[in-house]
């Protein structure tokens, strides 16, 4: 099953929805719950990511018998230093976008964390591309 989502940068009002209709799709395929949180964590900050710093994105799901698969790519101003990136605690969200309570640069950790691959590639001052795969 494949499933196609747009991402509007900046539009927290949408932040969310994406992620939470892929947890309520899977939901009917009787996935652990702990596999489910897994992936609406990992799909949740991936999106906000791209609301948080990019102009747009897309979220490309794959839904196979033993597996989930999601690319997000964004356009946007991409990021400088990957390896810093996936410090936690590390962010280059906004001043705005902190008050709002994002940007605490536990996205990228968290997304590691809760996926079985996830592959991080961007191109400064063009976008992002994020590949990950959850298992279950």
């Amino acid at each position: 099953m494949r499933m196609s989502y747009s991402i509007e940068g900046g539009d927290f009002s949408a932040a969310g929805r994406a992620s939470s209709e892929v947890k309520r799709t899977l939901k009917q395929f009787n996935i652990s719950p702990l596999v489910l949180r897994r992936i609406a964590v990992a799909l949740y900050e991936a999106e906000m990511n791209v609301v948080a710093h990019a102009r747009n994105g897309a979220m490309q799901v794959d839904i196979q018998p033993h597996s989930i698969s999601v690319v997000i790519e964004d356009e946007g101003p991409g990021i400088e230093d990957i390896a810093r990136a996936m410090e936690e605690g590390f962010s280059t969200a906004t001043e705005e976008v902190r008050q709002m309570g994002f940007g605490a640069g536990m996205g990228l950790p968290n997304i590691k964390k809760n996926s079985d691959r996830m592959i991080l590639t961007s191109t400064p001052g063009v976008g992002t591309r994020l590949e990950l795969t959850v298992n279950f």
